[in-house]
């Protein structure tokens, strides 16, 4: 009987222990995350675009992770945003082709000209603060090539997702 109450002290003191470090673990964790959300926050000079750009950075991830369905939501947010713009047709027109887009190949032949046209747009607009990195895949679109914006350094292609996920270079920085 006292093997088992002390076996049951022992186990209750190893839990004990062994909780603190992952609450101790998950403190560290939380602060990392923070401090990446703000070396990656963008803000454009124009709201409007600010907004439709945010939903770019969606579309572009629903790409990457070959999600046909979001892709198709994103470009939907694009089109309703940029024709709330007044001045953004052409990139409400490129939108909703995405949007129409039967699989996620067209998809992705379909952003190469959004992508063009927004990274035409948040030059002209300018950033409040952050980055916008410029990326370009040489091998996109049949070895013509393709750009696309991110925050973030790192390559996640949208032209290819899995398959060629770091194929890329950053060609321009706006700042």
């Amino acid at each position: 009987m006292k093997r088992n109450i002390n076996l049951l002290l022992m186990l209750a003191t190893l839990f004990a222990a062994c909780n603190n470090q992952q609450k101790e673990k998950a403190v560290v964790v939380a602060k990392k995350e923070i401090v990446v959300a703000k070396e990656n926050m963008v803000s454009l000079k124009s709201d409007q675009l600010n907004a439709i750009y945010q939903q770019y950075l969606l579309l572009s991830d629903a790409l990457i992770n070959s999600d046909l369905a979001a892709a198709k939501e994103a470009s939907l947010a694009i089109e309703v945003g940029a024709k709330g713009m007044g001045n953004s047709v052409t990139l409400a027109n490129l939108a909703s082709k995405i949007t129409t887009a039967a699989d996620i190949e067209k998809q992705r032949l379909l952003f190469s000209n959004l992508s063009n046209e927004m990274i035409a747009q948040v030059k002209a607009a300018g950033l409040k603060n952050g980055e916008v990195y410029v990326e370009y895949c040489p091998m996109a679109l049949n070895d013509k090539g393709a750009f696309w914006l991110s925050n973030k350094k790192e390559i996640r292609n949208p032209y290819y997702g899995e398959s060629m996920m770091d194929c890329g270079e950053i060609k321009e920085t706006l700042k």
